[in-house]
């Protein structure tokens, strides 16, 4: 059976194959009697527009690139926190009627791939996700000329349009939870010196303590549960007294359950723990994780408004975050 044309259709409604071309691609510049007659065509003939012929007019190609600055390992296996965003800037796209190409880039060969990648004209935007320090791709996609959009404040200097959490008032909260429950002695377990979500986290820590003139306790971790249990284990050695300690997420924060544990300490009569994200697994840890709740689906919503949106953004968004209590502190 032969695919009908663009030309049958055309002889079908009756106009200029000009016509069905521009109905068919979204031009606001056609009449609506002819729209409909083309729009009526079509249907009678069970026309399929060329996706690729469209693009070659329209200069579109209905995908978005959604670059995650981690390794395979970190965003399908280890962090809960990485399938929810992800799923939900999926969400939006789609119901912007556009796809999502998922890119990994752990390596100067993943930067220098995914740069290729776009200077090809293959996608119409990019979404930037978990970048560390210097990350060269800001730059390099700026240079592009393709929209860009990072979901968190990005490190670099660049004029990059963003929408983030506040991290720093959301951590803030946390402590002063803490500090309220007449805690005295509250660490914190901090994330990757590289990421700004955890420089405004320990900013947020550091800022509760300092206005309760409490000193700061301070333990590195990557975000990771491992890294949790270490530092946990390493507080305890440095400091027995501590009777508190806010994690900087919530893999970590679960981490530290372990290692308190562990030393026989028990959660919250000894130590109180909080954490950061609300991922799935922080109301089934033991005991529940009193945590800051990220507006996942709302940070999603807002950056791919900011990159489809008509106008372009002018200004940083940075969402409320909710400090949810349970047992654990």
């Amino acid at each position: 059976m032969t695919r009908p044309t663009l030309e049958a259709v055309a002889a079908r409604a009756g106009v200029s194959r000009a016509t069905v071309s521009r109905v068919v691609n979204g031009a606001a510049n056609v009449k609506p009697d002819l729209r409909t007659a083309v729009m009526r065509a079509v249907e009678e003939l069970g026309y399929i527009p060329n996706s690729a012929a469209r693009s070659l007019v329209t200069r579109r190609t209905d995908s978005i690139a959604l670059v995650v600055s981690e390794p395979p390992s970190r965003v399908f296996s280890d962090d809960p926190f990485f399938s929810a965003v992800i799923r939900a800037v999926s969400q939006q796209l789609e119901a912007a009627d556009r796809q999502v190409i998922l890119m990994l880039v752990s390596s100067a060969a993943g930067h220098a791939r995914v740069e290729r990648y776009v200077a090809g004209g293959h996608v119409d935007g990019v979404i930037l996700l978990s970048m560390h320090g210097a990350d060269p791709l800001p730059a390099s996609l700026g240079r592009s000329r393709v929209p860009i959009v990072s979901h968190g404040r990005p490190a670099s200097s660049l004029p990059v349009p963003y929408c983030d959490c506040d991290n720093h008032g959301g951590a803030r909260a946390a402590v002063e939870h803490l500090i309220a429950q007449g805690r005295r002695r509250i660490a914190t377990i901090a994330g990757p010196r590289d990421m700004t979500a955890a420089q405004d986290r320990l900013d947020g820590y550091r800022a509760a303590m300092g206005a309760a003139d409490r000193p700061s306790i301070v333990a590195m971790g990557d975000f990771t549960r491992e890294s949790g249990t270490t530092a946990m284990q390493q507080l305890l050695a440095d400091d027995p007294e501590i009777d508190a300690v806010f994690a900087a997420s919530d893999l970590m924060a679960i981490g530290a359950l372990g290692a308190l544990r562990a030393a026989g300490r028990r959660v919250p009569d000894d130590v109180a723990v909080a954490g950061f994200d609300d991922i799935g697994l922080a109301s089934f840890s033991e005991p529940p994780l009193t945590t800051v709740r990220q507006p996942v689906a709302d940070v999603a919503a807002c950056i791919v408004q900011m990159l489809l949106g008509d106008e372009p953004p002018t200004a940083p968004v940075i969402l409320p975050t909710e400090l949810v209590i349970r047992e654990s502190a």
